[in-house]
C-alpha cells in the first residue's frame, strides 16, 4: 500500500502546481522583499504602514517601516502598495477526504486509498489558494493524511502545512472509523496513531449530525476508557481533542484533562465556564449548522434526514457559540467543511470568521482565532501566526483592512507559504515555478 500511495502522489506532483519544501534557509537562500504594504500586528491590533518585509528562504528575517529596513542587494522586490498583509490563515478542523451522507458520499463508497489521497491532494491545493496556509486534520482514512503531509513537506505537491490527528478513535459504534473498546485497546490505537506521526489525538465522545444512530447528547466512553486514553496521549506529549456535543460527555472529559472540544453543539454555561477556567479549546465549526452551509448540502445531495439533524442542532449550536465568546473561552477557527468550500457568499473559512463577529467577537478577535490563537492551540506560536522576524513566511495580502471589517478576508489576492509566492492576482508571473 505504501508503494501505491507513493506512486500516485508522485503522479499528482507532476500535474500539480509546484510547491517549495519547508526547509531551513541556507546562507544562499533567495531573498524576497515585500514593500509598501501595511502589516497588521495580529497580537495587539496595531499596524506598520509603508512596511518592508524581508523573507529569506522560508523565514521572515526582518519587518518594519520602509525607512528602518534595508533591502539586501539582489533581493526580489515585490510591490505591495495598497495591500494589507496578515499571517496565513489557519483552519483547525479539516477533513481533506471528507465524505458526507448523500449522492456525493455514495459515489465515493468504493474509493481506494490511492484515489482518496489524490482527491485530498487536490483539496489541499485549493485550500492553499484561498489563503489557508496551515490546517489541522481531524480524521482521515488509513494513513492517507500522513502520506499527503510528507508529500507536501517534501515539496512534491502544493498544500498547506499539515498538523494531523490521524483517524478518529472511538468505542464500537461511535462517530468515527477506528473502533476499540476498553482501556488497553484504546491505549494501543492511541500509541499507533502517534507512532504514525499524529501530533494530536482525536476521539469522539458523543454522536454526530451525520450519524444514523446514536445520540449527540450521549456519553458512550467509560471513565476508565477516557481517562486512560488521555493519559497515554499526554505521556507521549500529544494533546487530545474530542468531537462532542454532549454536556454529560464534556463534564466527564474535563475531569480527565481533555485539551479541546470540536463543535460543542449543546454545551451549557457550566461546561463553558469550566473550559474557560481550565484553558480548554473550542473549535466551533459553526458554519456546518447555519444557513450558509445549505448551498454545500444541496450540491452533495444531502438526504432529508441529514438536513433535519442540521436544522435541529443549529439553534443550540449558535447559542452555545455566543455564550462561549461572552465567557472568553479559547476559540480557534475550524470549519468541518473544505476550507475553500462556498458558504454564505464566500468560502467556509471566511464565513466561519464572519459568524464569530456576528456572535460577539471583534473583527480582530476573529482574525486572531484564524492566526495567532490557532498557532497557540497547536503549541506553535513561536513559529506561526504572526508576521514577525523568525517566523515562517506564511503571508496573505488583501486590498482592505480586515481589522475594521472581517469581510475584507473575502478579497485575498496574494498568498505566500514558506517564502514561496503561490498566488498573486496582481502579477501571476511572480508565482513560484
Amino acid at each position: 500500500m505504501k508503494r501505491s500511495l507513493a506512486l500516485f502522489l508522485t503522479t499528482a506532483a507532476l500535474a500539480a502546481t509546484p510547491a517549495i519544501a519547508q526547509q531551513a534557509a541556507p546562507p544562499s537562500a533567495p531573498v524576497t522583499a515585500l514593500v509598501g504594504g501595511t502589516v497588521i500586528d495580529v497580537a495587539k491590533g496595531g499596524k506598520i504602514a509603508d512596511a518592508t518585509v524581508i523573507v529569506q528562504g522560508d523565514k521572515i528575517v526582518s519587518v518594519g517601516p520602509a525607512a528602518s529596513v534595508t533591502i539586501p542587494a539582489g533581493a526580489t522586490v515585490v510591490p505591495m502598495k495598497g495591500q494589507w498583509l496578515i499571517p496565513g490563515l489557519m483552519n483547525m478542523h479539516v477533513h481533506l477526504g471528507l465524505k458526507l451522507p448523500g449522492a456525493q458520499g455514495n459515489a465515493l463508497i468504493n474509493e481506494t486509498d490511492p484515489e482518496e489521497v489524490l482527491r485530498m491532494a487536490d483539496n489541499a491545493r485549493k485550500t492553499l489558494q484561498v489563503g489557508v496556509t496551515t490546517v489541522r486534520l481531524t480524521g482521515e482514512d488509513h494513513g492517507t493524511d500522513f502520506a499527503l503531509k510528507r508529500a507536501i513537506d517534501r515539496g512534491e505537491v502544493p498544500g498547506p502545512r499539515i498538523e494531523t490527528a490521524g483517524e478518529v478513535i472511538i468505542t464500537t459504534g461511535g462517530h468515527g472509523s477506528m473502533e476499540a473498546d476498553g482501556p488497553a485497546a484504546l491505549s494501543k490505537v492511541t500509541r499507533q496513531q502517534i507512532k504514525m506521526g499524529a501530533t494530536w489525538i482525536k476521539i469522539a465522545i458523543s454522536g454526530g449530525i451525520s450519524d444514523t444512530h446514536g445520540s449527540i447528547s450521549a456519553a458512550p466512553m467509560t471513565d476508565a476508557e477516557l481517562s486512560t486514553l488521555i493519559e497515554v496521549a499526554h505521556r507521549n506529549g500529544v494533546k487530545v481533542t474530542a468531537h462532542n456535543g454532549s454536556v454529560e460527555a464534556a463534564r466527564q472529559a474535563l475531569k480527565f484533562g481533555i485539551d479541546g472540544f470540536e463543535h460543542g453543539y449543546h454545551l451549557d454555561d457550566e461546561v463553558l465556564t469550566q473550559m474557560k477556567a481550565k484553558g480548554v479549546w473550542l473549535v466551533p465549526t459553526i458554519v456546518v449548522s447555519q444557513p450558509g452551509a445549505y448551498e454545500f448540502y444541496r450540491k452533495i445531495g444531502s438526504p432529508d434526514w441529514y438536513l433535519d439533524r442540521v436544522a435541529s442542532t443549529g439553534k443550540d449550536h449558535w447559542a452555545m457559540l455566543q455564550k462561549a465568546i461572552r465567557l472568553g473561552v479559547n476559540v480557534a477557527l475550524g470549519t468541518d467543511q473544505f476550507p475553500f468550500e462556498p458558504n454564505g457568499g464566500t468560502n467556509a473559512t471566511v464565513a466561519e470568521a464572519e459568524l464569530y463577529v456576528k456572535a460577539g467577537m471583534t473583527p480582530l478577535q476573529a482574525l486572531q482565532s484564524a492566526t495567532i490563537r490557532s498557532a497557540t492551540m497547536l503549541g506553535l506560536e513561536a513559529k506561526l501566526g504572526q508576521i514577525v522576524a523568525g517566523q515562517s513566511a506564511a503571508i496573505v495580502a488583501l486590498p482592505a483592512a480586515q481589522t475594521a471589517d472581517i469581510s475584507a478576508l473575502r478579497k485575498v489576492d496574494f498568498v505566500m507559504k514558506g517564502g514561496a509566492i503561490v498566488r498573486d492576482d496582481l502579477d501571476p508571473a511572480r508565482i513560484a515555478r
